[in-house]
């Protein structure tokens, strides 16, 4: 029987038509031509070896043979005693750190009972209105003990603030407490739109969080500059690479004109990457960004070696996943998850199989954790330091793709550095979309279940939580809050914060105060919002 003949029972697939010959040209995401055959070149030079600079094989001489990276599954969604719950779980199901997902409301500085909250409340994340809120999202768990993510940006130091309140509350020393606040919200004007105030207050009152943790949390990460969002917007990987970057030295220089040394504050800086569907292109991104960043931060701030290492956080691709036989979703996510590892990452979330279609089930859940528990446990990934260092394929594209990074680094640099190259980064993500979507509908970009290899049959879709009762709850419990605190006490906080804010004093200490009081998360924001004023996009 011939190859193209269709075999008996059954038509000839038309993926298996699409493999005659394959592909004429094989490239990237960034449109890097790949070989057939890679051989010795002169990148195996820049190699050095894992834990020395400028750290393309990893940050740690022994990487994963002396601790594995940290599984941090995010999630959130309803009120703080349903997450809560969730969390529970996952910390029970062998989860080593906490990621909080927080819902739209929360992200645009409002309290559940606003009008601009109306059917939006718990959705996408935990609803946050009060330290009471965030006492509930963590009843039960040490903070002491814990290591915790909060994925938030415009609000983002009010959040903290309520953490670090809630440790205080509970006689917590700050010296304990181990996390990160995403607080990058120069990627929300390029790629996501969550921000809230002007651009320059924005930076400022990231750098506030900056100069906070350096006097206040030394184990606290300030910032977690996140690339995943540029590359869920649409970003090819040399996008996302060199994006994340001149967002990252935007924060660093604001950091030192306010006065702080970069050697105090930088080696406590993270980021966050997407592990997206190409693995070697993904793996090849994550030693480009280490090498650049190393590099960038040793040539341009005289960082010592410590501070010029890039830590990271990996997700695996949310828009990778399909709605269409949404259980491929699973090895989509083992694949990206792979990349990840041997790409070096700090700490791993894994998607659920099942989040194209609503939040993630209890089932997806632990399948996503147990994904990296076999890939740590069973795989024998983790058992030697940078096993795809020196192959000839993967060091020649992390060449090309520092080499694209600075491309559009100096780009950036051209038009006076992040703030002012805003709309720049936005038009090139868009057009990357743009094409990524074309090539899809076109069949150039193969996605089984999508455009080949299809099923007929139409995946059912899960039940999805009562959001419109989960809401009443949530403005229930904040009704409760205000009408048992000190009224005076709050107009008095909320005076202070208005004037510090006024002045560009350090907000930090005055919001810890003021949510102690309890001071809401939309009373605050509503408050900075006549200082600042609002964002308007160009």
């Amino acid at each position: 029987m011939s190859e193209k003949e269709p075999r008996p029972g059954g038509e000839l697939r038309s993926g298996a038509a699409q493999n005659e010959g394959r592909l004429k040209a094989f490239r990237t995401t960034s449109k890097v031509e790949v070989d057939a055959l890679y051989g010795p070149g002169e990148e195996n030079s820049r190699l050095g070896l894992p834990g020395e600079f400028p750290y393309t094989r990893g940050i740690y001489p022994t990487m994963y043979r002396e601790r594995l990276w940290t599984m941090r599954q995010y999630a959130g969604f309803g009120t703080p005693s349903e997450t809560n719950e969730r969390f529970h779980y996952l910390l029970d199901s062998g989860q080593t750190g906490l990621s909080v997902a927080f819902d739209l409301p929360t992200q645009m500085g409002y309290d559940s009972d606003d009008e601009m909250a109306l059917g939006e409340v718990g959705r996408v994340g935990v609803a946050i209105d009060s330290i009471e809120d965030m006492h509930r999202l963590f009843d039960g768990i040490p903070l002491d003990k814990v290591s915790t993510s909060m994925t938030i940006n415009a609000t983002a130091p009010i959040l903290l603030a309520m953490y670090v309140g809630v440790a205080e509350e509970r006689g917590v020393p700050h010296e304990f407490l181990r996390g990160t606040v995403q607080n990058d919200v120069l990627k929300e004007f390029i790629a996501r739109g969550a921000y809230i105030y002007p651009v320059e207050p924005s930076l400022k009152f990231v750098t506030d969080v900056f100069e906070y943790c350096s006097a206040t949390l030394p184990r606290w990460n300030p910032i977690s500059i996140s690339g995943y969002h540029v590359r869920e917007a649409g970003a090819t990987a040399a996008q996302e690479l060199a994006f994340t970057i001149a967002n990252g030295l935007e924060y660093v220089q604001r950091a030192i004109d306010s006065g702080l040394k970069v050697d105090r504050f930088a080696p406590r800086l993270s980021f966050f990457f997407s592990a997206d569907r190409v693995f070697f292109e993904e793996v090849a991104k994550f030693r480009a960004a280490r090498r650049m960043w190393a590099e960038l931060m040793h040539d341009r701030f005289g960082a010592r070696d410590d501070a010029c290492r890039l830590r990271f956080h990996a997700q695996t691709a949310g828009s990778s996943l399909t709605a269409q036989q949404p259980l491929n979703n699973a090895v989509r996510v083992a694949v990206q998850a792979l990349s990840a590892v041997l790409g070096g990452a700090q700490s791993l979330h894994t998607n659920g199989y099942d989040e194209a279609l609503t939040l993630p089930g209890t089932e997806a859940a632990r399948l996503a954790l147990r994904t990296q528990q076999i890939l740590a446990s069973e795989s024998g990934v983790a058992d030697t330091v940078d096993p795809l260092g020196g192959a000839y394929f993967v060091e020649a594209l992390t060449e090309e793709l520092e080499n694209l990074g600075y491309m559009y680094l100096k780009e950036i640099e051209s038009r006076g550095g992040a703030t002012q190259a805003i709309e720049y980064m936005r038009e090139e993500i868009h057009k990357s979309a743009y094409l990524h979507q074309r090539s899809i509908e076109s069949g150039d970009l193969e996605v089984v279940g999508v455009n080949t290899y299809q099923d007929e049959e139409e995946s059912l879709i899960p039940e999805a939580p009562d959001f419109i009762s989960l809401a009443r709850k949530q403005r229930e419990r904040l009704e409760t809050v205000r009408s048992a605190r000190d009224d005076a006490a709050v107009t008095r906080a909320l005076d202070e914060i208005q004037q510090v804010a006024s002045r560009d004093g350090n907000l930090l200490p005055v919001l810890v105060d003021a949510v102690q009081k309890r001071v809401t998360l939309g009373e605050i924001s509503h408050t900075l919002r006549r200082v600042w004023g609002e964002y308007q996009p160009q």
